[in-house]
C-alpha cells in the first residue's frame, strides 16, 4: 500500500527556483506530496510565535498519520535508511504520513514530542524555503528506492 504523504510547512511559497523544484519532484510521484502552508496571522515574535506555529501545525495532522517532524536535533538518515523507513511505515498499513516543516525560529517542543520520528538534513542550517525541495527530492529517491528503480545509485 502507498502511503499518502502530506507536508505541512509554516509559511507561503513566493515564486522562484525553490518552488519550480519542489513542483518538478512532486510531479514525478503519484501521488504526489499534498501541501499545506500555514501562517500565523498575529505579529507574534519569540516563544509565542512558536507555540501559535504548534498549535496550527498539529491541528493539521490527519487522523492517524506517522509524523516525521525536520529538526535540526533529529537524526540523520542516509536515503535508503530513509526508504527503509517509509517502506517500514507502509508496510504495518499506515495511510498518511506527515511531514512537518516549521519557520525560521524552529519547532516548538510539543511538535517534537508529538512526531513519531525527527530528522535532519545534517548539522548545517537550511532555509526552511529550501528545505520544502530537499524534502520533496527525499520523498522522490525513496519511491524510486522501494520500487527499484535506478535513481538512486548508492
Amino acid at each position: 500500500m502507498q502511503a499518502r504523504c502530506h507536508i505541512l510547512a509554516m509559511g507561503k511559497w513566493k515564486k522562484g527556483p525553490e518552488k519550480d523544484l519542489f513542483d518538478t519532484y512532486c510531479a514525478r510521484m503519484r501521488p504526489a506530496p499534498v501541501l499545506k502552508e500555514l501562517d500565523v496571522r498575529k505579529k507574534l515574535s519569540g516563544p509565542e510565535l512558536k507555540q501559535a506555529e504548534a498549535e496550527l501545525l498539529l491541528n493539521a495532522i490527519p487522523n492517524g498519520a506517522v509524523v516525521v517532524a525536520l529538526d535540526e536535533r533529529g537524526k540523520t538518515m542516509s536515503s535508503r535508511d530513509f526508504a527503509g523507513k517509509i517502506g517500514q511505515w507502509q508496510d504495518r498499513g499506515v495511510g498518511d504520513i506527515t511531514f512537518i516543516i516549521g519557520g525560521a525560529d524552529g519547532l516548538d517542543e510539543t511538535v517534537r514530542q508529538r512526531a513519531d520520528l525527527l530528522i535532519s538534513f545534517g548539522a548545517m542550517t537550511w532555509p526552511h524555503m529550501l528545505v520544502r525541495p530537499m524534502l520533496a527530492e527525499q520523498l522522490f529517491r525513496a519511491d524510486a528506492i522501494l520500487s527499484g528503480h535506478p535513481y538512486h545509485r548508492d
